[in-house]
């Protein structure tokens, strides 16, 4: 799983359907991306710089119609707009767009995967989330079924977590992103 990009992708809430927009439109310019995501000013600019800074997004060069998409996707932009505009069909379709498109719910997805594990796993996996994001992310994805808790009585006690039925719906989709070779989303 490339999960670093799946990480970057989402460390911003309106990344993925930034991504999925300049795809179904082969580019946008900022007022209509603006008006069709609903998102603010700031936010959208947040997730362009962001974006570009990844090397997903490009202004458009040159000088030409006014009616010219102002932002497009780059090659690597390109690599990913399928799965990131599958992903958030799927989001959309099961109205799962609050839950899936904050910060860790779709990498915690991903790190658990067909097996249960352990909350230390998890955190090792996301090195940047801390325990309380952790924490929280998990109650989060419990209370939607997305991720089952089990208890084992051991001693010491110990927690697993592993995916419930939606859970395994987008851990599928999340497949997508393993046949993107980490060298072709590098900024550069």
């Amino acid at each position: 799983m490339n999960l670093g990009l799946l990480i970057s992708l989402l460390h911003y809430r309106w990344n993925l359907s930034i991504v999925a927009e300049l795809h179904r439109h082969n580019g946008a310019k900022f007022i209509t991306l603006h008006k069709r995501l609903g998102a603010s000013r700031s936010g959208i600019y947040r997730c362009l710089d962001a974006l570009a800074a990844q090397g997903l997004v490009r202004k458009n060069p040159g000088h030409g119609h006014p009616m010219r998409p102002e932002y497009l996707l780059t090659p690597a932009g390109r690599t990913i707009a399928e799965p990131c505009t599958e992903l958030l069909l799927a989001l959309k379709t099961h109205r799962d767009e609050q839950v899936g498109l904050k910060k860790w719910s779709l990498p915690l997805v991903a790190v658990i995967g067909v097996q249960e594990t352990r909350f230390g796993e998890l955190r090792a996996a996301l090195m940047n989330i801390t325990p309380r994001a952790l924490t929280l992310s998990l109650k989060t994805l419990e209370k939607q079924r997305w991720v089952k808790r089990h208890l084992i009585n051991a001693y010491p006690p110990a927690v697993t977590y592993e995916l419930g039925q939606p859970g395994l719906i987008y851990w599928d989709i999340l497949q997508a992103f393993d046949s993107i070779p980490p060298h072709a989303t590098a900024a550069g």
